[in-house]
């Protein structure tokens, strides 16, 4: 089945998906409440279509993203960032997901799935959209443990034992005795009967 739509991470694909994004909407939605410090330099629907560049583009992490930000100059045209040296950082991207929420930004994703739902033709019969909010994220408990035995337990469970240093061998070591000393030169023995 050929998709209508352009590959992923082209600029073609951010021409054709800009029109969709409600600007107005996520900038009322999410005014900026009044605040002291220095006055915000984008705009929320600017921070937001940062976010969706992370999904739109082979950079897949905000850190990548970033970094790659001020060199894509259609990166920047779809987000409305114009100019290549001021362009938002990793907290400031945290700082609005934190400021949006979880509610939010779900209120800006049924808004969009509706503006693109509007132009799927009448003659289809089914329309699939991805929602991945529900899955597990991709932490270290959930990878598939590494070739060559590496127990995938609790940290504790995985740690070897560190060999003894001769200072702790006295005070382990056993020895069939009743205070456990015997054979120890007096000052080592703990347990003065």
């Amino acid at each position: 089945m050929q998709s209508p739509l352009p590959t992923t991470g082209t600029a073609e694909l951010l021409d054709r998906l800009s029109p969709f994004i409600p600007d107005p909407f996520i900038n009322t939605l999410l005014a900026g409440r009044s605040h002291p410090g220095p006055r915000q330099s984008f705009s929320a629907a600017q921070l937001w279509r940062v976010h969706l560049l992370a999904l739109l583009t082979p950079a897949h992490s905000f850190n990548a993203l970033v970094r790659l930000l001020p060199e894509q100059r259609d990166w920047r045209r779809f987000a409305h960032l114009h100019h290549r040296h001021h362009t938002p950082d990793v907290r400031m991207l945290y700082e609005f997901r934190e400021r949006a929420g979880v509610r939010a930004l779900r209120i800006i994703n049924e808004q969009l799935a509706r503006q693109v739902l509007t132009f799927v033709p009448a003659s289809e019969q089914t329309v699939a959209v991805i929602d991945a909010t529900d899955l597990p994220a991709a932490t270290a408990d959930k990878k598939k443990p590494k070739v060559g035995g590496q127990h995938n337990g609790p940290r504790w469970e995985r740690a070897r034992s560190k060999p003894d240093t001769p200072g702790s061998l006295l005070v382990i070591k056993s020895t069939p005795c009743v205070c456990g000393c015997v054979g120890m030169s007096p000052p080592f023995c703990w347990c003065r009967w």
